[in-house]
């Protein structure tokens, strides 16, 4: 049986169709990818699934609605000038040079943390009761109680119960401490140091609790004399505030390693946490070297210090109610004036953008903003994101999909600060508040990493004269406050005591405070023996 041969007519049809259906899908898969929405997030993807956009596409896409300045990307301006971002020649001496002046860490002199306990150092023995913490203040002022108060229970030998976090405060957070912690990692870090449980055993959950204040800045005598005896009639204290309850110096060296394991090493913030701030590190380093830049420019600061410089009447009238209607802030009557002359204020946004640009940063750095709302939004950062475009934020750097668990809590928010800071490559602070002590502190033990101090006191002058038109931007403006901050870098020094001449409570809160700088008692410096070739540590 023959075949019928396909006619070449027909062949030319079939292969003409086929050749149209081809280009049909082609042209329908190109439609949809043109048409499809897109996104820099997808509400699928995992954090580490996150491409950070292009400096040009960064303000459009799924940040267009928002309106406020923390919640904007970057100002329009920055995508005309995204090749304006500074590239360093490393073949140029002179841009070498000026990159090393702006970036380059202080030298660490050869200082190493040295925390770990002596050979002589014991496991906690038989417990004597239970310690009940009610910590009080913001994270950082918390972070610090609960390492004191882990150093008291050492001395006491009691067993410490997970504490409380303060959730009557101006933030009104209701987290736990496992919300911010990895409660589990607090723990077992501090097996060989002290006893620590998550809660009461069921036969004391319903006993009677005695309610102490421990004395600020007491020794360990307080602790072994008076505090101690306690638990002769009781089983459980209730320790009512946590802050301030140890002295800064004059501790045993075990005692004073122990506060630095806990709050360097042992409150570690809780995994989600970790997680997300080291992911505004990784996405903010992208952008090259940068300054996490603590803006203390905050409503309850404000508010508190009395600081109304720069604002309106209104905001002013508004700061002074807010002091008046809040019972624990003591001091109700302030003079703004006499407040900022002798640098006891935060500097204002446009403060600080004088004094980087007079620190020699280029309007290319980028900047990354630890705060909360800054007070007056748009209206206050005005001047200094004139200066630096490249502002950046957690609500800018993180997709409201990964932001959004820890929105509503004022402690983790300020942890993903705390990781971003801790991690830049430039540290600065407008006001020495508990956060910014904690951030140097812990810079400093982990190799004093650069951090600006500024003197807000010499800076206010300057300023000043600017203002009345007696001293203009330049290079003499520039000369006096590099010349002012050389030893303002964060380079390594013994914690300092008190001030000559106060007394009291007064000489020990004018102490620098212990872990602001745990330079002698948690670093040691590390010499090499020309001899031997090995290392070992040397106390100071």
């Amino acid at each position: 049986m023959q075949r019928r041969r396909v006619r070449p007519r027909r062949v030319t049809v079939m292969r003409l169709l086929l050749t149209i259906a081809v280009g049909t899908v082609f042209l329908v898969a190109l439609l949809a990818v043109q048409v499809s929405p897109s996104s820099s997030y997808s509400s699928s993807s995992s954090p580490g699934a996150y491409k950070l956009p292009k400096r040009h596409e960064i303000g459009y896409g799924s940040w267009r609605s928002e309106h406020k300045w923390v919640q904007e990307a970057v100002p329009p301006q920055l995508s005309k000038a995204s090749a304006a971002h500074h590239q360093w020649d490393s073949t140029s001496q002179e841009t070498t040079e000026e990159f090393e002046k702006l970036w380059k860490p202080p030298s660490d002199r050869g200082f190493v943390p040295c925390t770990k306990p002596s050979s002589s150092y014991s496991s906690p023995g038989e417990s004597r009761g239970y310690l009940l913490v009610s910590t009080n203040g913001g994270l950082n002022q918390m972070r610090a109680g609960i390492s004191d108060m882990v150093a008291v229970v050492r001395i006491i030998n009691a067993t410490l119960v997970i504490p409380k976090l303060d959730k009557s405060s101006f933030w009104q957070d209701s987290s736990n401490f496992s919300d911010v912690f990895d409660e589990d990692h607090f723990i077992h870090s501090l097996a060989n140091d002290v006893k620590i449980v998550k809660k009461l055993p069921k036969e004391l959950a319903a006993s009677t609790k005695i309610v102490k204040y421990f004395k600020s800045w007491s020794g360990v005598e307080y602790y072994q004399d008076e505090i101690s005896r306690l638990w002769n009639d009781n089983k459980v204290i209730r320790a009512a505030k946590s802050d301030s309850r140890l002295a800064n110096n004059n501790l045993s060296s075990e005692i004073q390693k122990l506060r630095c394991r806990v709050f360097y090493e042992s409150l570690r913030f809780a995994p989600s946490i970790e997680a997300l701030g080291k992911l505004l590190v990784e996405r903010m380093r992208s952008y090259g070297p940068f300054i996490a830049l603590h803006l203390r420019f905050e409503k309850d600061m404000l508010a508190f210090s009395g600081c109304t410089y720069g604002l309106s009447p209104h905001e002013a009238n508004e700061l002074t109610k807010i002091r008046e209607n809040t019972p624990h802030w003591k001091v109700k009557d302030i003079d703004p004036m006499q407040q900022r002359s002798k640098g006891h204020c935060p500097l204002t946004p446009k403060e600080v953008g004088i004094f980087l640009s007079a620190l020699g940063y280029p309007s290319s750095t980028p900047i990354y903003i630890a705060a909360g709302d800054i007070y007056g939004g748009d209206s206050h950062m005005a001047d200094l994101q004139s200066r630096f475009p490249i502002l950046m934020s957690k609500e800018k750097l993180a997709s409201a999909e990964e932001l959004d668990p820890f929105r509503p809590y004022a402690s983790q928010m300020a942890a993903l600060d705390y990781i971003v800071s801790v991690e830049s490559d430039v540290f600065v602070s407008s006001y020495l508040g508990n956060m910014a002590r904690a951030v140097e502190g812990h810079r400093r033990f982990l190799g004093h990493r650069k951090t600006i101090t500024p003197d807000r006191k010499s800076l206010v002058h300057l300023i000043d004269k600017i203002d009345r038109g007696s001293l203009k931007e330049g290079k003499k403006l520039s000369n006096m406050i590099l010349e002012a901050h050389k030893g303002r870098q964060g380079s390594p020094r013994k914690r300092k005591g008190p001030i000559s001449g106060t007394r009291g409570k007064e000489r020990f809160r004018s102490e620098e405070a212990f872990y602001e700088n745990p330079l002698p008692d948690c670093l040691c410096r590390s010499e090499s023996d020309d001899t031997t070739g090995h290392h070992h540590l040397v106390t100071t």
